[in-house]
């Protein structure tokens, strides 16, 4: 994970969009492949997959391996990596910050530092 949070004008840009709304409100509720985000949200194949991959930049987004229990396979499902953003305005200045989620081993990497 990239230490920098992409700046205000990229946030904005994407939450502007629609369909990148649908992909973090339906991924929020369950992990979704790419087929299935397209059979959810009112977009093309080829604009879930740019949406993703401008999530996926962002780091709103993680991409993880799931069995797939119809295919016998593995399948690639995204979920949301972002929590919150908050945008402040004090003195003049806008101000955001984005809390991310924090994944089990970032967790624990935590834990152990602070023993």
């Amino acid at each position: 994970m990239s230490e920098e949070n992409p700046d205000i004008e990229t946030v904005a840009g994407l939450l502007e969009d629609r369909t990148v709304r649908e992909i973090l409100t339906k991924t929020s509720q369950e992990p979704m492949s790419a087929r299935t985000l397209k059979q959810h949200c009112e977009a093309s194949g080829p604009t879930i997959y740019r949406r993703l991959e401008r999530l996926r930049e962002a780091e709103f987004v993680v991409e993880q391996t799931r069995p797939d229990p119809e295919g016998g396979h593995h399948r690639q499902v995204y979920v949301p990596n972002l929590d919150r953003i908050t945008i402040g305005l004090e003195n003049g200045t806008l101000s955001m910050q984005i809390r991310r989620q924090e994944n089990m081993a970032d967790r624990f990497t935590r834990l152990i530092r602070e023993m």
